[in-house]
């Protein structure tokens, strides 16, 4: 029997963007799409260091949704490009509330997919009273293992021509700890330094996201631009673990036990190893989980989008 894909709602405009001065010298750029009043849900992008996009609107039917969706700090249209200062989790989470109040939403459906589902789970555990339902895709749970797998010895054991381009750039006596060795360049005083090392580790992400090479997603790491705040902000949240505790959303999962949801996993999905979704699920039972076959780690491959725009439509409502 062959299965019948759901697929992105038709192209909508935001019908309203803007900028947020969040302080710490930072100012976030938002858009809202869909129906001004109906269902209130915020949007979280990956990365950390990725950004907002068309697409990312049209996994909501715009008329059942008044979705807001931001860009992180230091990302796409926020201000300053790039900037790691007073950029953290709990500044990310504090940004989230800041959003939701502006909207004069009581409780809203919060979305979010790899890094997004980190920061999903962080705001979720903290703010659970204003989350209406949560929908998490490709779960990252930023610990020192998950980590390790992507930028150490795991992940390089199945993409070893590219694993090998990616620690081409570090001396040999660097490579016992890719992430710092990547961090010194990223931060180096020379941005022909910084730029050449932000390239090197978003192509290595983009060449390994899905389950097999994808061009149209692969390519846009390579954009020099979006590699740089990519590359600069995704390591320098890695290098610190999140300001997570070690197992913390996990552990945590407990304060999601009221609160309905959706887990969507690709099971092979290379940088958020399923094994951590599965974990997520056994800890907060009330999420339906989906574990996808045949299907890496990117929201656009069919099986995962199909779930998605599942949930999203369950969650409003809709018939599924």
């Amino acid at each position: 029997m062959t299965e019948v894909f759901r697929t992105l709602y038709p192209e909508i405009e935001a019908y309203a963007s803007g900028h947020l001065d969040v302080g710490d010298g930072h100012v976030i750029y938002w858009e809202r799409a869909g129906t001004p009043g109906a269902k209130p849900a915020v949007f979280l992008h990956g990365g950390p260091g990725g950004t907002i996009s068309p697409s990312h609107r049209r996994l909501f039917d715009p008329s059942l949704y008044d979705v807001i969706l931001f860009d992180q700090r230091g990302c796409g249209k926020s201000t300053p490009n790039a900037e790691l200062e007073a950029n953290t989790t709990w500044h990310l989470v504090a940004d989230i509330e800041r959003l939701r109040e502006m909207t004069g939403a009581d409780k809203w459906l919060v979305f979010g997919g790899s890094w997004g589902s980190t920061l999903a789970l962080a705001y979720a555990e903290k703010h659970a009273e204003r989350v209406s339902e949560l929908i998490v895709r490709g779960i990252y749970t930023l610990t020192k293992a998950e980590l390790d797998w992507y930028y150490q010895f795991g992940v390089s054991e199945m993409f070893p021509d590219k694993w090998e381009r990616f620690i081409a750039p570090i001396p040999a006596e660097e490579r016992h700890e890719m992430m710092l060795a990547y961090h010194r360049r990223l931060t180096h005083t020379d941005k022909a330094v910084r730029v050449a090392a932000a390239k090197s580790w978003a192509i290595w992400e983009g060449e390994t996201i899905t389950l097999l090479p994808e061009p149209s997603t692969s390519d846009h790491f390579e954009e020099a631009e979006f590699a740089y705040a990519f590359a600069r902000i995704e390591n320098h949240f890695f290098v610190n673990a999140g300001w997570l505790d070690e197992g913390q959303l996990i552990r945590d999962a407990v304060k999601l036990k009221d609160i309905p949801g959706a887990i969507v996993q690709g099971r092979y999905d290379m940088p958020c190893p399923a094994k951590y979704a599965w974990a997520l699920h056994k800890a907060w039972p009330k999420a339906d989980f989906h574990l996808v076959e045949g299907a890496g780690h990117a929201y656009s491959e069919p099986g995962i989008l199909d779930q998605l725009i599942r949930a999203t439509d369950k969650f409003a409502g809709k018939a599924v």
